[in-house]
Parts: structure tokens; sequence; C-alpha cells
């Protein structure tokens, strides 16, 4: 199902047709906004994707950061890009799915057509859901990424043992999603107990100390699954800090360097990379594609993951969706 939306998508942009890049061309192109979540790996490859794709597509773009991730932050600068007037599109990863509606309804109202990226509003159903009026919503199947984690925790443990969830913030989709595909899948094994799941706020300072709590309280603790890059550093560091760094599991989400890092160490042994440079390259060919009149974008777009291992972590192949950062 992922091809096959990918070779629509791909088809659909195949029959755009190529304006000529000459002097005065900037004039016929779109210009685009990017709000993404927050100062992260995760985000700034995704960037790195937009701004390649600007560069290739001869299209001006505009990105601010916020500076936590925090819907008192992003809307400002989501109003901000609806104030500068001079916006055709705004790619967007909203901090929260139910919060973000009026915000970004609002900048639809001023004429501005939005992608999001990574995260989703409603339900992510973009068709039958609550909220239709994105173009598009590109991103990892999420709780696919938590099954993916859940399972392998189940099959390394032989389908028993303790396991805790380090997660973010109440409301974001992605996360809240990574949570849910984590249980349902070691619920399919009544030897798997989950102890606990603790929301950190993007900080992972406050991560470790949740992580060292749970692992004073639960002696036989076996795992931990941190499902974005915040969780991940710290559960990371908790387990090193406890001096227990290959008996207590670490599965982390986001190939980030310090993931890396632990995966080579031995604290964590499963990294899950998902693919940010193709959701933002991809959602800036959304934006040109629309522009150019087609009508037959995928309202969903997911992007796949590849899974990391001390055994494949040096596979070229595999390494590349290792988060690399300037």
């Amino acid at each position: 199902m992922v091809k096959k939306l990918l070779l629509l998508a791909v088809a659909a942009l195949l029959m755009v047709p190529v304006l000529p890049l000459s002097v005065g061309a900037q004039d016929d192109l779109p210009k685009i906004g990017f709000l993404p979540g927050v100062v992260d790996p995760f985000y700034q490859v995704m960037e790195l994707g937009i701004n390649q794709a600007a560069a290739d597509l001869g299209i001006e773009v505009v990105t601010q950061y916020p500076d936590d991730w925090n819907v008192t932050l992003q809307t400002p600068l989501l109003d901000s890009f609806v104030a500068r007037g001079d916006l055709d599109y705004i790619i967007i990863a909203p901090v929260d799915k139910e919060q973000m509606i009026a915000p970004l309804q609002a900048a639809v109202d001023a004429g501005i057509k939005i992608i999001t990226v990574d995260t989703f509003l409603g339900d992510g159903d973009y068709v039958n859901g609550p909220v239709t009026f994105p173009l598009s919503y590109i991103g990892s199947d999420n709780l696919e990424g938590g099954r993916i984690a859940g399972e392998y925790l189940a099959e390394k443990l032989g389908g028993e043992g303790k396991v805790y969830v380090q997660n973010t913030n109440v409301g974001v989709s992605t996360t809240e999603q990574r949570g849910q595909g984590f249980i349902e899948a070691i619920e399919a094994h009544p030897g798997m107990e989950l102890v606990g799941m603790d929301y950190n706020l993007d900080d992972a300072n406050t991560a470790t100390e949740q992580t060292a709590a749970v692992l004073q309280r639960e002696p036989e603790l076996a795992a931990i699954f941190g499902v974005n890059v915040f969780s991940a550093i710290g559960a990371g560091n908790a387990v090193n800090n406890a001096g227990l760094g290959g008996a207590v599991d670490v599965v982390a989400f986001d190939a980030t360097q310090y993931a890396i890092e632990q995966l080579r160490a031995g604290t964590v042994s499963l990294v899950i990379a998902q693919k940010p440079f193709d959701m933002g390259y991809l959602a800036m060919e959304f934006a040109l594609a629309d522009w150019r009149g087609v009508t037959s974008l995928p309202l969903r777009v997911p992007t796949g993951y590849a899974v990391i291992t001390a055994d494949n972590v040096d596979d070229p192949e595999i390494a590349r969706f290792i988060y690399q950062v300037p």
C-alpha cells in the first residue's frame, strides 16, 4: 500500500509541466512557509529536504522554528506567516491535533493552503474525518512504528518482561499513536507487562528523571521504549547513569547521532529511523504540483521506516537514514 501511494504521488508529479526557471520565473512560483514543531535533529533533517527541494524547484521558502513544543509558541509564528500576506502555502507539523485546528483554519480562510508533515490534525483522515482542509498529510505510519518496537521487544524478551514507555506530550498525534501501537503489540503477549508511561514535555532532563524513578521502583524492568528524540535521550541517560546499560534494553524512535552512539555502546538495541528528508522534499513537490493545477494528490502519504540494529548500522543502504545535521 505504501509503495502504491508513493507511486501515485510520483505519477501525479510527473504530469506537472515543467516551467523554465529563467529570469523572472520566481514570480510565477509559489512562496512557501515551513513551520516545524521544535528544534531537534528530526526537523532539522526535514528542513534539509525542504531546502533541497526549494533549490531544485526554484521556490522561495521561509522557515521559523518555535523555541519549544507548545501551541502558545507555534500559533504566533503561524499568525505571523499569515500576516505577511505573501505566502501561498504553509508546510507545518502541528504541535497539537486539536488546538492547532482553529489557527490553521484561519490561515486557510486567508487564502493559504496547508500541508501537514509528521503530525496531523483531527484524526488524520482528511477525506472523511473532522478536518479536511489540508492538501495532504505526509508522515510515518506511527501506529506501525510503535508496533515495530513492541514486537521487537516481545521477541527479544521471549514474550515475558516488564516494559516502560517514555512519551512526550498529550495531544500529539504521532507520539500518541506510537504509544498505542506499542501497547497493542505487547498486549498480544500475556507475559509482557507495561509498568507505566510518562510524558516529559519534550525535555530530555525530565525524561531522565522520570526514567530514573521507574528504574528505582521497578528493579525487574527489562526494557524501555523512547517514542521520540528527547524520550530516547532521557531513557538512555537514566539507564547509563544507573549502570544498567545492556541490562535494561532501550528502543529509540528517531535515528539521532546520540541514538546511534548508544546503539554502538549496547544501551540501545534498536533504532527506528523515520524519513524526514523525504517528508520535507515531497511536501514542497506537492505544493508546486497543486500550484500548477494537479488535483489528484494523495491526501495521505506514509513515508516508511528504516530499522537500524548493531548488525546493519554500517550498511550504507541503512546508514543513510541516520539523521545527519550540519
